[in-house]
């Protein structure tokens, strides 16, 4: 199901006086609210029939539909689609990894490989070549899948087909333990998964030492005709066991820029890594406010207050009418204007990996 936008928010504008990785981090906010006790893994619960009052704003009406078919413009031309040859894309084995590092490799789109606190942790798996209503991937995924080590736990962040892949998911064994939005666990329970953790957006829960917060996203949900918004939709904070210096990763899932960012920054301080959306937003009258552009990705990452940011959700499917290298381009330049550290922008190829030890 392609992507359809709300309405914008208000532009927050930020400036950095510093980069990331040498500011000093933020410490606890005495007036964030406390973090409520995790819930437990598997747990069945009863939700809303929609989740429609979480949208930002409302859905577009009939008037958006038919400008949107006026205007025709949902692919790019053929001067846009010239540089898939030049997507970047360098497949290579997954680094060894020890006690307390974080790493994140980049598998395409929105799937990365992630280990953070001794576990390999899958977001938004998507390992087919194709996906409902858009033509094959740009470039192929940067992990085969015969050489992941052992899947600990999956995250999903909503129900659209580039991230929500029934295919990919079937390869999994059904006693993975997954993680996903409320409204969505009966999905995977049909499928035969035996431990699937839905939550509410400020809820938590533990595997393995690592900890799984579920956070606000400007986006939406709809996989069929009749669920629009029957499920919710957002992002993840994985956050190792307290110790000395516990490494933590924000992955955004699908997202257009708002005032969540300042928001999950603030109960969330001293973010190692942000994965965040650059691609997919043009025409951007149409998509702005469900998916970022590579500004506003830089934006969102200086309200999280995070130390680094990671680049996701372009050069693999062609899903809006940008070109498809631009988003790269205009992302590596939105973070030269702020200032940042060049080091601080993980925009890896397809299949890269960073790591940041212990």
């Amino acid at each position: 199901m392609r992507d359809q936008p709300d309405a914008p928010d208000a532009p927050v504008s930020a400036t950095p006086s510093a980069s990331p990785s040498t500011a000093p981090g933020p410490g606890p906010d005495p007036l964030a609210p406390a973090r409520s006790a995790p819930r437990p893994l598997g747990e069945h619960r009863r939700w809303p029939r929609s989740f429609a009052d979480r949208l930002t704003t409302p859905l577009p009406g009939l008037r958006a539909f038919a400008r949107l078919a006026r205007e025709g413009a949902l692919r790019p031309g053929p001067d846009g689609l010239r540089g898939i040859p030049d997507l970047p894309y360098a497949p290579a084995p997954l680094p060894v990894t020890g006690p307390g590092a974080l790493c994140a490799t980049w598998a395409g789109h929105a799937s990365w490989v992630l280990r953070v606190g001794g576990l390999t942790v899958l977001t938004d798996p998507v390992w087919s070549r194709r996906i409902l209503g858009t033509p094959a991937r740009m470039t192929p995924v940067g992990v085969p899948w015969a050489q992941l080590p052992p899947v600990d736990a999956v995250v999903i962040s909503h129900n659209h087909y580039d991230h929500l892949d029934a295919p990919t998911l079937k390869r999994l064994p059904r006693h993975t333990p997954l993680f996903v939005p409320a409204g969505l666990a009966g999905w995977f329970r049909r499928r035969g998964f035996t431990l699937v953790t839905e939550l509410d957006w400020w809820e938590s829960a533990e595997l393995g030492g690592v900890r799984f917060d579920f956070v606000p996203a400007h986006h939406w949900s709809k996989r069929s005709l009749l669920d629009t918004c029957r499920s919710l939709w957002g992002g993840w904070i994985l956050t190792e066991a307290p110790g000395p210096a516990p490494r933590s990763v924000y992955f955004a899932g699908d997202t257009g820029y708002g005032h969540w960012f300042r928001e999950i920054g603030r109960r969330h301080p001293g973010l190692d890594l942000a994965l965040l959306p650059i691609g997919a937003y043009a025409p951007r009258w149409w998509l702005r406010d469900v998916h970022a552009d590579p500004e506003e990705a830089v934006r969102a990452c200086l309200d999280l207050g995070a130390r680094r940011m990671a680049p996701m959700h372009w050069a693999a499917f062609v899903l809006s009418a940008e070109p498809v290298t631009e988003p790269l381009h205009r992302v590596r330049a939105a973070w030269d204007r702020a200032g940042l550290a060049r080091e601080d922008l993980w925009d890896l190829p397809v299949g890269g990996s960073r790591t940041l030890g212990p």
